[in-house]
């Protein structure tokens, strides 16, 4: 499994784009806008995004991905997302007023995209790679995501803050190589945190003490100008463990 970081920063600016992670180029996760940087031929090959929940920064490229490759689909482009993440794209982008509604173009019997609903706690097989969500703690539904393929697993946190869900489904697994967490602001803004279910360095070390497996950690969604500051806060909260920053363009092989 080929895993490439087209975007993990908690907003924009020069060298700055927002969450998308290519899995083996045919399974998006999420769609920010580190996805706009990806070639013609490479957009060509998606066939599937699954998605965290429905903040603008983490669907942002699914309107303009599907705008771009549709003369190229011979299947449609299919989102995966729970119900309610759907029931936004549908009512807020996709609704002939943002977006066309692309779940009914050329017609309804072949439409160049489709939403398939993913129940929380489901796991779908696509192209070797076994996806399982779990619900995370976040201001609209969300979930997180654990991807496994005959070389190792990864997990995703998507956007969240404290809870048990997320950590107790990747302790069920036997093994866990690389987990991408969010830790999205600094410690001076706990309070904030909190208000907008966001990890912090203190509240992330209270939740990875719930972790038994010892992955490689990568921070992501961090905020732009707080980089340092943030991942220096989480070498201090927990000095036992490694702590990396994902980086754009970054390239995991498992």
């Amino acid at each position: 499994m080929k895993i490439r970081v087209c975007g993990c920063s908690g907003g924009i600016g020069e060298g700055r784009k927002t969450t998308s992670l290519l899995v083996d180029d045919t399974i998006l996760i999420d769609a920010g806008t580190g996805m706009f940087d990806l070639p013609l031929e490479a957009l060509r090959r998606i066939r599937h995004v699954y998605l965290s929940h429905s903040h603008l920064d983490h669907v942002a490229g699914v309107p303009l991905l599907v705008d771009t490759i549709f003369d190229d689909l011979e299947e449609p482009l299919t989102i995966h997302a729970r119900a309610e993440t759907l029931e936004a794209l549908r009512a807020h982008v996709f609704n002939d007023v943002i977006w066309p509604d692309f779940s009914r173009i050329p017609n309804h019997d072949r439409p160049v995209m489709r939403y398939c609903e993913m129940v929380v706690g489901e796991r779908r097989t696509i192209h070797g790679c076994t996806v399982e969500s779990v619900s995370v703690n976040h201001q609209v539904p969300a979930v997180g995501y654990r991807i496994q393929c005959a070389g190792g697993s990864f997990a995703f946190s998507g956007d969240t803050t404290t809870n048990d869900a997320f950590w107790e489904m990747l302790n069920r697994h036997d093994d866990l190589d690389i987990l991408i967490v969010e830790a999205a602001f600094p410690e001076r803004d706990l309070e904030l945190a909190r208000l907008a279910c966001h990890y912090c360095p203190s509240l992330l070390a209270a939740d990875l003490a719930k972790l038994r497996h010892h992955p490689e950690i990568y921070l992501t969604h961090l905020k732009p100008g707080a980089e340092e500051e943030i991942v220096a806060e989480c070498r201090a909260a927990m000095p036992e463990l490694e702590f990396l920053r994902l980086e754009n363009g970054q390239e995991f092989l498992l």
